[in-house]
């Protein structure tokens, strides 16, 4: 018979499933531009293990291949990553409770996907134990992390081998988009994200990618700011 635990884990890799249709390619891409770049496979493996964060990875490399500074690679890549940690006020509610070295874990395998499926799962069944909650979010991560390592590591090893005409990065865009639309359910998270498109086109032509941090900077703030209002909005109606 099959325990609460082991279901709620069980759920949990079912919900992040499909997401393995473009985490794959996504990370064979950067196992292949990584290589392209000059990492060779040992590097590009410690790369994807201790950052396990595609898009700042990607950033990163983008950075380290025009030789910015090393000040302007980590303040990228950290802008690219500050989503996390609206991921992780999101998470706090509902894992906030377990031991310490149980929340270091999962805040390394806090990513967009685990975040996603984990969020639904939690706002639809804010009932769930603890430690339901928790092997829910480790289930996530099962068919997602191992996939990344590995396939980043075939992309490496494939390098240029793979024809130009696979054009697998496709897979950037798609993961994004199928991860940020359902999310943008309120008027807050349609200005942020309106904003921080507007701004990133306005200053795509500033030098090393720092019209991204300006980008953000400004799309959180429009979002707070379009939160207030409407909490004031509301406030004055009761």
């Amino acid at each position: 018979m099959m325990t609460p635990r082991r279901s709620a884990l069980l759920r949990g890799c079912l919900a992040s499933a499909p997401f393995v249709i473009v985490v794959v390619p996504f990370a064979v891409l950067f196992g292949v531009v990584a290589t392209e770049a000059g990492l060779d496979l040992l590097q590009v493996l410690l790369f994807s293990v201790s950052v396990f964060a595609g898009a700042s990875q990607f950033a990163a490399l983008q950075l380290m291949q025009d030789q910015a500074p090393v000040v302007i690679i980590l303040a990228t890549s950290l802008a690219v990553n500050l989503r996390m940690l609206m991921y992780s006020v999101a998470m706090a509610p509902h894992l906030g409770q377990a031991p310490l070295g149980t929340r270091a874990l999962m805040a390394y395998f806090l990513v967009d996907q685990s975040f996603a499926a984990s969020q639904v799962e939690f706002e639809a069944r804010p009932e769930l134990p603890l430690a339901e909650k928790v092997a829910f979010f480790f289930g996530t991560v099962i068919p997602i992390a191992p996939l990344w390592f590995v396939s980043t590591m075939v992309g490496a090893m494939l390098g240029q081998a793979i024809p130009p005409d696979y054009a697998i990065d496709f897979a950037v865009p798609i993961t994004f988009l199928a991860i940020t639309a359902p999310m943008l359910r309120s008027i807050p998270h349609i200005v942020a994200a309106g904003v921080s498109i507007v701004v990133t086109l306005l200053l795509a032509g500033l030098p090393y990618g720092t019209g991204l941090l300006v980008a953000a900077v400004v799309a959180m703030g429009s979002g707070a700011m379009a939160e207030v209002l409407l909490e004031r909005r509301r406030n004055h109606g009761r």
